[in-house]
């Protein structure tokens, strides 16, 4: 813990953000950072609560041994904090940037509505320790002699490229698009999360070893069993990509889209890469001057909102079927666990309008182009209420209503029929592999992260990541050092 009383003296705090009327100005990161004095304060909050569930397994998916490291950081010892932090989690300045932070939920704090700033400390240390100069490549001082492929450079395969690299292994990374990050970069937008981090953390691990293949899709351009055949261990860490169908009529009119292929083609504007990708979209979508409306309530939905924002969308209307949940949470029903509770996130803070139990009935337009969407209101069940009609003006729709699954092709279709498949009873597709060793049912393959486990947060893929490397390198070794 931090100060024995600083729960009982400091009041929380965390990085304020630039006005709405700046930030959709620019796509560049909007929160103000705090001064290392302020976020000494907040680590000092950290109270001795006998039992920390903010790190797991209610809090942190990684878990962070949030405690210890907040205590480093209220005596200044910023180089133990990020050597504590990086033993559990690769990248904490992906996740202190975009994890919804399930650990501040779980805090003892929370049961007063003041819960440990654990996210603004992550980010803080992570930011600080680059500024010092402590994010360095630490590359293996023995090596194995084997040598492993991981198809996707998205969190779970970068955690797994990192880890297995340290521990001595000859790691290839293949990557389909042509840059390294996944999702992190193609679908997060860059106020979210500016791409640098990435860049950095790519040179990090070509330091150590990491060589990365980028514009190879593997199922596509090269076999996954000519990898397997080259490879002593291949991992497969691709993404949940496949949209999950809405089935909602119209939805083939010009001017209604994914949610990701928007989102993927203003991040590759803004890289300043190609975005004329037949994998994503065959034309610009841009919501300057235009109406919006966004199928979904997720965090794809508010990403999308912020994105059309910026672009100079007119009026941008979110829809979401359930009900509109309550202020505040029952704490001794829910805590320490995730509380469905009214949240307002920076984007929909811009100025969107949100509309609860809704349901999206038709896309309407003429001559083939969007005019409006029909909706009505649903009861609890979601089922219609008659006499609830009503249409919304719209130029511009985004259907985010979550993924169902890996994109067909590439290494599933390769391997169809050798792979096994889980379908849920939502119909998502996922590769089956259990969380004790990660082996697919294909020789010498092993899976980790969205491909494994369906849409998830960032946290969940780092720690895929680092637990695959660990089964691969106990596989291969007989036994390892890495941590689970």
């Amino acid at each position: 813990m931090g100060k024995v009383t600083g729960f009982m003296e400091i009041d929380r705090q965390v990085g304020k953000y630039q006005p709405a009327s700046d930030r959709i100005r620019h796509f560049r990161e909007f929160t103000i950072p705090m001064s290392d004095a302020e976020v000494t304060k907040q680590a000092a909050r950290c109270m001795d609560c006998g039992i920390p569930y903010c790190h797991g397994p209610t809090g942190c998916p990684v878990h962070n041994q949030i405690p210890d490291w907040n205590d480093l950081v209220y005596n200044n010892k910023w180089e133990e904090a990020i050597r504590n932090l990086h033993s559990t989690n690769n990248f904490p300045e992906f996740t202190g940037r975009v994890c919804p932070a399930p650990c501040e939920e779980a805090c003892t704090l929370n049961l007063e509505d003041a819960p440990v700033a654990i996210k603004t400390v992550e980010q803080a240390i992570a930011d600080k320790a680059y500024e010092l100069g402590y994010i360095v490549p630490q590359p293996a001082t023995v090596k194995t002699g084997k040598k492993v492929a991981v198809i996707g450079s998205g969190p779970a395969g970068m955690a797994a490229a990192q880890q297995l690299a340290r521990a001595g292994h000859e790691v290839h990374v293949y990557e389909r698009e042509s840059k390294a990050g996944g999702l992190l970069r193609y679908g997060i937008p860059d106020f979210k999360m500016e791409k640098n981090f990435i860049d950095r953390r790519v040179e990090q691990m070509t330091g150590e070893g990491v060589t990365f293949h980028y514009g190879v899709n593997i199922g596509v351009d090269k076999k996954a069993e000519e990898l397997t055949a080259e490879h002593d261990a291949v991992v497969y860490c691709g993404g949940s990509e496949t949209p999950r169908p809405a089935g909602i009529p119209g939805a083939d009119l010009h001017g209604v889209y994914d949610a990701m292929p928007y989102l993927v083609q203003q991040n590759r504007r803004i890289g300043r890469e190609n975005i004329d990708s037949v994998a994503w979209a065959a034309e610009p979508i841009l919501a300057g001057a235009k109406h919006v409306v966004v199928v979904g309530g997720g965090d794809t939905a508010s990403d999308c909102v912020g994105t059309a924002f910026r672009q100079g969308a007119v009026k941008v209307t979110q829809l979401d079927i359930r009900p509109q949940p309550p202020e505040k949470e029952d704490k001794l029903a829910v805590w320490p666990f995730w509380a469905t509770k009214m949240r307002t996130s920076s984007s929909q803070a811009e100025g969107a309008i949100r509309e609860f139990q809704v349901a999206t009935l038709e896309f309407i337009g003429e001559d083939g182009q969007l005019t409006g969407v029909r909706c009505c209101e649903v009861d609890e069940r979601r089922k219609p209420i008659a006499g609830t009609d009503f249409i919304i003006k719209a130029d511009l729709a985004f259907i985010a209503i979550g993924f169902s699954g890996p994109l067909k092709g590439g290494v599933l279709t390769e391997l169809d029929g050798k792979l096994d498949i889980n379908v849920d009873r939502r119909g998502s597709t996922n590769v089956v592999a259990n969380e004790r060793d990660y082996k697919t049912s294909v020789d010498k393959l092993w899976t980790a992260g969205d491909v494994r486990r369906g849409q998830s947060l960032v946290v969940w893929a780092i720690r895929e990541g680092r637990q695959v490397a660990r089964a691969i390198d106990e596989a291969l070794m007989g036994s390892s050092l890495l941590p689970r």
